[in-house]
């Protein structure tokens, strides 16, 4: 093939000096879902699909007071629990997906979160994504959580080309550090928020504009 056939490789980002940067705008990044134990957390990431986790937030306390385990879960009113989590909407389906969670933890689990990828997306409401980010944050295990904001922002930087979560997170695997998936998807979530917005993204405050190929701004 000749030269000027060949495909033009897309820029990238360096990673390390990007990582760097947001380590240091976010030195102690934390899960935006409020939770105590995986059970909360695993509840939330639940709930936190088609809405944002300030929502969930408004919800969860009044919902954990009182169904604060899977065994008081399981054996909930549907019609108690379609009103608590009402404000969400699609209040209807959540609160199945609730009921039947509570029950399967509680028969099949002993009312414990199972740890095993493979185990947690067997679960009502429960992908890739949900099970990474209560893998990620509760057991410690190495997993990143492609939300939004991640694929977004990592296709922008040159780390991946796909939308596919599945593929953009194997090839982010090959490049972050194993130890620290969780904080840096927690950092690259907040910044995303913060100031690599889809549409208008705050580049003149970016604190890492130098490095950032930028890649789909001007069709942002």
């Amino acid at each position: 093939m000749s030269p000027a056939k060949r495909r033009k490789k897309t820029p990238s980002a360096p990673v390390e000096p990007v990582l760097d940067a947001l380590a240091q705008r976010y030195p102690h990044p934390e899960c935006a879902l409020i939770h105590r134990n995986p059970f909360e957390l695993l509840v939330a990431t639940i709930l936190s699909a088609q809405t944002t986790d300030e929502r969930v937030n408004t919800v969860t306390p009044g919902l954990f007071a009182a169904y604060p385990d899977a065994a008081t879960l399981a054996k909930a009113n549907l019609v108690d629990l379609q009103e608590i989590v009402r404000p969400l909407g699609f209040w209807r389906r959540r609160a199945s997906q609730l009921l039947e969670l509570g029950q399967i933890l509680d028969a099949e689990y002993g009312g414990e979160v199972p740890q095993e990828s493979e185990l947690l997306e067997q679960l009502p409401g429960v992908g890739r994504k949900t099970a990474n980010v209560v893998r990620g944050n509760c057991f410690n295990q190495p997993a990143i959580t492609v939300d939004t904001h991640v694929g977004r922002l990592a296709r922008r930087w040159g780390w991946t080309e796909s939308k596919n979560p599945v593929v953009a997170e194997k090839d982010l695997a090959k490049i972050w550090p194993a130890p620290e998936l969780t904080d840096i998807c927690h950092r690259v979530i907040l910044f995303g928020r913060e100031v690599c917005h889809s549409r208008g993204p705050e580049c003149e405050v970016c604190p890492i504009l130098q490095f950032c190929p930028q890649i789909g701004v001007a069709n942002s």
